[in-house]
């Protein structure tokens, strides 16, 4: 018998076209019937592979670094002034070097330091440095756990990710980690040296909105590698500000520490001038400063010690010295900044008003 081959075909299409048209009405029938269960399932898978996402963040980089961080504490006469952070950032024969911020262990006669291991040990005191705001300690090498790695602030790059770790607030919260990115480089922030509420230097710090809080000073500020590009040192605060934190670039910081541990005194240039900022006008006024009209920036000499350099220069009081060579002088930090980038026996160029008069010095830095 013979088969008819398009009859056959026929057939074939037939049914495909039946069974497509059944499975659409039963697909139309279940979204009819029971959308809620068709919606949950599909809502469930969804959430699977939210959940299957996982970060693991930056626990390496901390590893690296964690047991090379210590809680400073300082003493005076047995007596606790102050704590803060530190790091172990060198070894160097049988000795290992520690570094922390001035300001952690100034006015002790005695710094401890602990370590993860919960072990503390009386460190030596090597020196320190309030302007740079660097101080560095030393215990023997068999004491310390681990070396941090130094990294290079310069090549960071504004977003980079970045880690704190330190004591924050006291020793119950030692070790603590945060993170943050790199929210700026080359700020320049006014502080004050001598704790009071006039700014009196300037520091070239990286920014950060990694949390940094009290204790947290002289800890590392550390790339995600787990390698420190910054020393932390200050915080600012103020109402409406957050996420303002400010490192040390390593760089700067190790420079000083150098210095420190060769036993190197850190010599400045000296002026050999009292002084306040123009921005206290009244009391310029009061003393009987001839200011030039629209001048509302510069600082005034108060006085003048004998045979300084400024004295030999011909400064005199009520002189408001507003450049420094080329660099604009408008307060009392910013003439130091500049000034303290010079060397002993440099000769610099002072423009100032005497009388509401432009007048040019060149005066010869001698040592503090």
């Amino acid at each position: 018998m013979e088969v008819n081959k398009n009859s056959g075909v026929k057939l074939t299409i037939i049914i495909s076209i039946c069974s497509i048209f059944i499975g659409a009405i039963i697909m139309y029938s279940l979204f009819y019937f029971f959308p809620t269960e068709l919606s949950s399932v599909t809502n469930v898978n969804k959430l699977e592979k939210e959940v299957t996402v996982t970060d693991e963040g930056i626990a390496d980089a901390v590893e690296k670094i964690y047991d090379a961080v210590v809680v400073v504490e300082t003493y005076n006469n047995n007596r606790a002034i102050s704590s803060g952070t530190g790091f172990v950032y060198k070894v160097d024969g049988d000795k290992a070097y520690i570094m922390t911020n001035n300001h952690v262990i100034e006015g002790g006669n005695k710094v401890n330091v602990t370590f993860t291991d919960g072990d503390t040990i009386t460190t030596k005191i090597v020196g320190g440095d309030e302007y740079a705001d660097i101080a560095v300690l030393s215990v023997d090498k068999d004491d310390i756990i681990s070396v941090a790695e130094i990294g290079n602030s310069e090549e960071a790059r504004v977003g980079d990710t970045v880690f704190a770790t330190g004591a924050p607030l006291d020793s119950a919260y030692s070790w603590t980690v945060t993170r943050g990115i790199l929210s700026g480089k080359d700020r320049m922030v006014a502080v004050s040296t001598d704790n009071s509420y006039t700014s009196d230097w300037i520091m070239k710090v990286l920014q950060t909105d990694a949390a940094i809080n009290s204790g947290n000073s002289g800890g590392p500020l550390a790339n995600s590698n787990g390698q420190v590009i910054g020393v932390n040192s200050l915080k600012l605060a103020s109402t409406g500000v957050e996420g303002m934190g400010f490192s040390i670039p390593i760089e700067d910081a190790l420079e000083f520490a150098s210095k420190l541990e060769n036993g190197e005194e850190i010599v400045r240039p000296l002026l050999g001038v009292s002084m306040y900022n123009l921005s206290n006008l009244q009391y310029a006024q009061m003393e009987g400063v001839k200011v030039p009209e629209g001048l509302t920036s510069g600082v005034v000499v108060a006085e003048v010690s004998d045979d300084s350099s400024a004295d030999k220069a011909g400064l005199k009081p009520n002189d408001i010295i507003v450049k420094l060579d080329d660099e604009e002088v408008t307060d009392v930090a910013t003439l130091k900044y500049y000034l303290y980038k010079h060397e002993v026996g440099d000769n610099v160029k002072i423009s100032y008003y005497r009388d509401g008069k432009l007048k040019t010095a060149s005066v010869k830095l001698v040592a503090e």
